[in-house]
């Protein structure tokens, strides 16, 4: 990828996402900004830039997971660009943490994610660069220009690459309908829906599938894998409704405990994730996950935003 007549830009990462910055960095041909992080006794902890960044692009590479102290980095980070005279400040969030909570569902209830829009506006972002938000909605939450990428440019070749045979795609929940619709128009195959009622937070009460599954390769799609609950209730719901194989598509692997336990134990065949959030599948004793890079997806767009190109063009599904 050739950066030869781009704009002065540098690429800085936070401490959790520096393995992506580095594969993002190795894409574009330019080398990783120096940082350093200074950690207290008591938790706080401060950033400074270790080079000149005045007049410069300066990109922050940052996930927010785990959620509240790398949402603080990267808030300090853009102060500290902001406060060394960069010329613009482009946050990429590959995980945009937070985004459950973007709505008023029940009485008295904080909208978390509007607020941490509003938090990286008043830090001085100029854009952010993300993927795969748990709702569209939160797009709107900004004052400033979002640049929302979408996994399916990684995950439908990969798809076509197994050659599956009679093969459906399926939404754990209603509220992913729209997402897994535009898989399946795009391989031009049948939608399943999982209907389900939740006892609380995290807990799945009972599901329902909506659809014929029976001799079939399901492809369950969803933004996100927390407990696993959902996505392998739904597997096994497929499975006893005579599914051939079930497999699942997930951007974002959150995998809290004891999501590993859950997807061994489910009938999935396979669960294939992004890296957008580090996740060790020999670490957290998950061998049925399968990690695909999205450095590459990132690496683009920060070309065509620095040579003022367009984005969607380069979208396989919307």
């Amino acid at each position: 990828m050739s950066t030869t007549n781009l704009p002065s830009f540098k690429v800085f990462s936070g401490t959790k996402s520096e393995y992506m910055a580095k594969e993002i960095c190795k894409h574009l041909g330019v080398e990783l900004g120096k940082m350093n992080i200074t950690h207290f006794a008591d938790g706080e902890f401060g950033v400074s830039f270790e080079e000149s960044i005045r007049g410069r692009d300066v990109y922050l590479v940052q996930s927010t997971f785990a959620n509240s102290d790398n949402l603080m980095e990267l808030l300090l980070m853009i102060d500290a660009a902001r406060r060394a005279s960069a010329r613009s400040i482009i946050a990429v969030i590959p995980y945009f943490g937070w985004a459950r909570q973007d709505r008023k569902d029940k009485p008295r209830v904080s909208i978390a994610a509007k607020l941490v829009a509003n938090l990286l506006s008043v830090a001085g972002v100029d854009r952010v660069i993300t993927m795969d938000l748990h709702a569209d909605q939160i797009q709107g939450f900004f004052d400033i220009p979002l640049d929302h990428l979408y996994a399916s440019n990684v995950f439908i070749p990969y798809i076509q690459s197994l050659n599956l045979d009679n093969l459906v795609i399926a939404t754990p929940d209603v509220g992913g309908a729209k997402r897994a619709n535009s898989y399946a128009k795009y391989l031009d195959c049948p939608l399943v829906l999982c209907h389900k009622q939740r006892a609380k937070a995290n807990v799945v009460a009972n599901m329902t599938v909506i659809g014929d599954v029976k001799d079939k390769n399901v492809i369950i799609i969803d933004d996100m894998v927390d407990t696993a609950g959902t996505i392998t209730k739904a597997a096994n719901l497929m499975l006893e409704n005579g599914a051939k194989s079930v497999r699942a598509l997930c951007s974002h692997a959150v995998m809290s405990d004891p999501a590993s336990e859950r997807v061994n134990d489910s009938a999935l065949t396979e669960i294939i994730f992004t890296n957008s959030i580090p996740f060790d599948k020999e670490g957290k004793n998950c061998p049925k996950a399968t990690i695909i890079s999205v450095a590459e997806l990132f690496a683009d767009t920060i070309r065509r935003v620095q040579s003022c190109e367009s984005i969607s063009n380069a979208y396989l599904i919307k």
